[in-house]
């Protein structure tokens, strides 16, 4: 089987990365709405998956396009085809204990 006929029969999507769990690790949701079967009511809702990002390219916020692969781990089902847009801002950074006493005054801190 050629590439190109395995790449068509492929499911592909487009989310927003809510987190990066791991190395190589992130996981996307793809928001969709549906209507509530009894009230009529347009329902939103989200579906969770997990993706392989080779090069750690993606940062949380961006929005992204999957592609259904074979299984890479225990759950990751998911890689990631294209960047569509980067998140505005700065990626998010780790706070350090030492970051939090700079800003919040202590008993043990002069105002």
């Amino acid at each position: 089987m050629s590439q190109q006929a395995r790449q068509t029969s492929r499911k592909t999507l487009n989310g927003f990365v809510t987190s990066r769990s791991g190395d190589k690790s992130i996981k996307v949701t793809i928001p969709y709405k549906v209507p509530h079967p009894l009230y009529h009511k347009i329902v939103n809702r989200k579906s969770v998956l997990h993706a392989h990002d080779e090069k750690n390219e993606a940062n949380i916020g961006d929005k992204v396009e999957i592609t259904e692969t074979r299984p890479i781990s225990r759950l990751k089902r998911w890689r990631i085809t294209a960047i569509l847009e980067h998140a505005e801002g700065s990626p998010d950074v780790a706070v350090t204990e030492d970051d939090v006493a700079a800003v919040v005054p202590t008993k043990n801190t002069e105002s």
